[in-house]
């Protein structure tokens, strides 16, 4: 069913693709965002989400001038997803990394909740398995990594992450709206899959993104389903592609390329060890771009 659906972020990496992804598939967009979105039937209302009283009020706003002719003042939204946040470590200081994506997610939710909207999609990340970013060379802890792993990121970026993991709970707990957080794995725009030999021929340039990716387009299909799929809560997702950034399957592959880390279940022949069988199993992903696809002899 087509929603209403208030976007923030949608001009950044991510956003720019997943919105004409919603739009394909129905649903009406309006964009929060500190920079415009050049995309035909969005409007950009430039909002700063630190602010409760931006994020309150663009919540409750017209999507555009056409909402005005209706004479009953804005329509429903039936939907918040937020991607907005400093996108990464070393963009700002680490305190203002923390303080915009924790602040802005608190303000999002809050007004979403409080203004009756019951379901929120938030961006989460790969960050919060606490290799990606971490100080050195850490290991992660097993494989897959699925969303009961023991996130312990130690940057800013990735315990922002976290803790808007939490605030999405506790929110959750509290109104009985349905939240969701999308752990999404290193986006890959269409352009970007000329990278993918690299990446084959040198496996550790990997390591901080556990071998996994997702395509921005898919990402844009996880989102549809979430937004689809009432009734569960708080919920995390990891939103990434299905399979390994390798030619090893995959578990030759984390044998040679990081022994020692245990193995907790029997993984798929090419299985990404960032594992998406939750959102397999529970929203039906499929995906439509896998990197084999668009890499010469793969």
């Amino acid at each position: 069913m087509a929603k209403r659906v208030v976007f923030t972020g949608g001009s950044g990496k991510a956003g720019r693709h997943v919105i004409p992804e919603l739009l394909r598939y129905g649903h009406e967009v309006f964009n929060l965002d500190l920079k415009p979105l050049d995309q035909p039937g969005v409007n950009t209302l430039i909002t700063d989400l630190t602010d409760s009283g931006q994020a309150f009020n663009a919540l409750s706003m017209h999507f555009g001038f056409e909402g005005l002719e209706t004479g009953r003042g804005p329509a429903p939204v039936d939907a918040v997803v937020h991607f907005a946040a400093v996108a990464r470590i070393l963009i700002q200081p680490d305190n203002e990394t923390f303080k915009a994506n924790v602040v802005s997610t608190y303000n999002v939710i809050e007004a979403a909740v409080k203004l009756g909207i019951h379901k929120v999609i938030i961006a989460s990340s790969e960050t919060t398995y606490g290799v990606c970013f971490a100080e050195g060379d850490k290991d992660y802890h097993a494989f897959p990594l699925e969303e009961d792993y023991d996130i312990d990121p130690m940057d800013s970026y990735g315990l922002s992450k976290l803790v808007n993991e939490k605030t999405a709970r506790a929110f959750a707990m509290r109104t009985g709206a349905d939240i969701y957080a999308l752990r999404i794995g290193n986006v890959i725009e269409p352009h970007e899959y000329d990278r993918f030999p690299g990446f084959v021929a040198n496996p550790m340039s990997r390591k901080r993104n556990a071998w996994s990716y997702i395509d921005a387009r898919d990402l844009g299909q996880i989102v549809h389903l979430c937004l689809e799929k009432d009734g569960l809560g708080f919920q995390v997702f990891n939103a990434v592609n299905d399979t390994i950034t390798a030619d090893l399957p995959t578990a030759e592959f984390l044998a040679t390329y990081s022994p020692g880390v245990p193995i907790t279940r029997e993984m798929g022949r090419f299985e990404a060890p960032i594992s998406n069988r939750k959102a397999r199993e529970v929203l039906g992903f499929r995906e439509e771009h896998d990197w084999r696809k668009y890499t010469p002899g793969r």
